[in-house]
């Protein structure tokens, strides 16, 4: 059976000093000025007030029970559940209270939700510019050179991920292009970020948000979102709950275990 022959491509080997390298660079420096600048641009944490604190953290006792019930025995577990159910269907840990059944408020009127705002859009234009700004340098420059080949095989389906601007259908897509070594650079810096900046480092979390990774814990409690719906949507959770616990039958199982 007749071998599929190798795919050579003589490339100057200076391709890899004046595009690799600046490329890598240059998303490294972007990374890091990017993350100086989140954290100049950032305002002060405003202090919550106790009310609100309670109502946030009530919240998530009930999301904690829900996700680590099985480590509860079932008494316990019973009675965690019909007290914070009991105390959601009630209202008893929301703000305001005498607001319960309206609608939220607007969030443009709210000037601390304006404020968040206002953050978020800091953080995306902080994203936006210099991913815009770079992208715009490799194309005057760099568009359309292929500066490396993967050492390991791939299948077609990473062609147009790998080969953008390049428009050959014949070529090995172990090749890769300068633009989607950019790309690459995106969202495999990470663990440099991690190691420059510490792994809570704002270059790290754009490229997260980037690829939709980024944990939405933080908008549990956002603008617009009404919190007596949330605990009765977590009323509901804990209610459906069917208890085991890894603790079942511990004894039995122990002493099978140590049985000669």
């Amino acid at each position: 059976m007749a071998q599929v022959p190798v795919q050579t491509i003589h490339r100057d080997p200076q391709l890899f000093y004046w595009i690799l390298l600046p490329i890598t660079a240059v998303m490294i420096l972007t990374g890091v000025l990017r993350h100086y600048a989140t954290v100049l641009m950032a305002s002060a944490p405003k202090r919550l007030d106790q009310k609100t604190t309670r109502e946030q953290r009530a919240l998530l006792h009930g999301i904690n029970v829900r996700g680590n019930f099985h480590t509860l025995a079932k008494p316990s577990f019973d009675v965690r559940r019909d007290a914070l159910t009991t105390a959601y269907e009630s209202g008893a840990y929301l703000k305001s209270p005498e607001n319960r059944g309206q609608a939220p408020p607007n969030p443009l009127s709210d000037p601390s939700s304006m404020e968040g705002m206002m953050g978020m859009m800091k953080n995306q234009m902080a994203m936006i510019i210099p991913n815009t700004l770079i992208m715009s340098w490799i194309n005057a420059f760099f568009s359309g050179y292929v500066i490396m080949k993967l050492p390991f095989p791939l299948t077609i389906k990473f062609k147009s991920m790998l080969q953008a601007g390049v428009a050959t259908k014949d070529m090995d897509p172990r090749w890769m292009s300068s633009i989607s070594w950019y790309f690459l650079c995106i969202f495999g810096l990470q663990s440099v970020f991690n190691f420059l900046l510490g792994s809570d480092n704002a270059a790290s979390q754009m490229a997260q948000q980037m690829g939709g990774m980024a944990p939405n814990a933080g908008q549990m409690f956002g603008p617009g979102v009404d919190p007596d719906k949330q605990f009765l949507a977590e009323a509901e959770n804990l209610a459906v709950i069917e208890h085991y616990s890894v603790l079942d039958g511990v004894e039995q199982r122990l002493l099978e275990g140590i049985k000669v």
